[in-house]
């Protein structure tokens, strides 16, 4: 896949020429932000950059959306829960739940 906006490297998609994601974009869009509202969150970005990465996003979808879910699945697979990496903190902080009335996790 080629794009003038967005280019693949090191496993993942970037807007061309900066170090932003493109799964930031798509998922502040697939949460129903404008382009106007993605730029607030991504000042560096041009409004050009933002629309393009959502053409190409949306022009390759499904491979993008396989993508994401793919990233996300090696993320939580990867990923070691706080209560096994850190039980001292893990127990703290669940007293501190505990503490300020909220549900514990």
């Amino acid at each position: 896949m080629h794009s003038e906006y967005i280019e693949q490297r090191n496993g993942g998609y970037y807007v061309a020429g900066t170090r932003i994601s493109l799964d930031s974009i798509v998922y502040s869009f697939n949460e129903g932000n404008s382009p106007e509202a993605i730029q607030a969150d991504f000042p560096l970005l041009k409004r050009a950059q933002i629309y393009g990465a959502i053409a190409f996003y949306l022009d390759h979808q499904a491979e993008i959306d396989e993508y994401l879910a793919r990233t996300e699945r090696e993320c939580q697979e990867n990923t070691v829960p706080l209560e096994q990496a850190n039980p001292a903190l893990w127990k703290k902080l669940q007293r501190a739940r505990a503490k300020m009335g909220e549900p514990r996790a």
